[in-house]
């Protein structure tokens, strides 16, 4: 039965509590939502599968952006990576709380960014852009303890890429010199991203780990070896190997909890 608790919510209504029941019944309980949790974790492996596999769109134009050091094109936003995620926010004048804060949601969105040295372990680099000159952007970024690179737009790039409106996250790909927009995603599909994880499912190459489902020759490395400390990736070039050891045998505990019926890609996210 569900319960009615004293509380209020804003007043009005008291607030419908679920039931309260025995460890048992709940252990029972959480077994029921973990199957349907874990459905939904394979259908977001099958969607960024199927995202690896999106066309790409080639990038003619020439864009070109102020860094701290001063002009760069998209291509020196790779920061010499394989891959580029680019995040449209809000700061500039006319946006609310200019000149001291960025956007309230970009901001909100800034400080989920994960420590970016993991990101970077996967030849990926993120950016930010906006409108508001270099001095103010260091301003900002010293202020609220962000440390991601970002660049002042000084064209059309907003606009090209659908982002002159509303925040978005542009992903970008390259080859050699030639770079290519493999994904785009902005409102609500956007505003949960900030882990490594979460960051690396919307890129063409993924998070680069065997397990996944990805297109013949893409770059795939075993799970949990390439991990590191943040301040640790540089000194140590090739995985460690009690690291490796010890990932191993977590990995061996993960597939024999797998059921009869699990195949092996479900076995490194079981």
């Amino acid at each position: 039965m569900t319960k009615t608790s004293g509380n209020q919510t804003n007043g009005h209504t008291p607030m419908q509590i679920p039931p309260i029941v025995s460890k048992e019944e709940w252990d029972i309980a959480r077994q029921q939502m973990l199957v349907k949790e874990k459905a939904a974790m394979r259908a977001r492996d099958a969607l960024a599968a199927e995202r690896r596999r999106m066309p790409w769109m080639a990038v003619e134009k020439p864009y070109t952006f102020e860094g701290a050091r001063g002009r760069v094109s998209l291509l020196d936003l790779f920061e010499g990576r394989r891959q580029l995620i680019v995040y449209r926010a809000f700061f500039e004048p006319g946006v609310f709380g200019w000149p001291e804060h960025a956007c309230r949601g970009c901001s909100l969105g800034a400080d989920q960014v994960s420590h970016l040295a993991h990101l970077n372990a996967r030849n990926t680099t993120l950016a930010y852009v906006s409108r508001a000159p270099q001095s103010d952007i260091a301003r900002l970024k010293s202020r609220m303890g962000w440390n991601m690179p970002w660049y002042t737009l000084t064209d059309s790039f907003d606009a090209d890429f659908g982002v002159n409106e509303w925040h978005g996250h542009n992903v970008f790909i390259r080859d050699g010199e030639r770079v290519f927009r493999t994904y785009f995603v902005n409102e609500r599909g956007d505003e949960a991203l900030g882990t490594v994880w979460s960051y690396l499912d919307i890129t063409p190459l993924g998070r680069q780990e065997v397990w996944e489902d990805s297109p013949p020759g893409y770059p795939q490395t075993p799970p949990y070896k390439w991990w590191n400390w943040h301040d640790n990736y540089v000194a140590e070039t090739a995985p460690d190997a009690t690291w490796v050891a010890v990932s191993g045998a977590k990995e061996a505990t993960f597939k024999s909890r797998q059921q009869p019926a699990g195949s092996g890609n479900d076995a490194q996210k079981a």
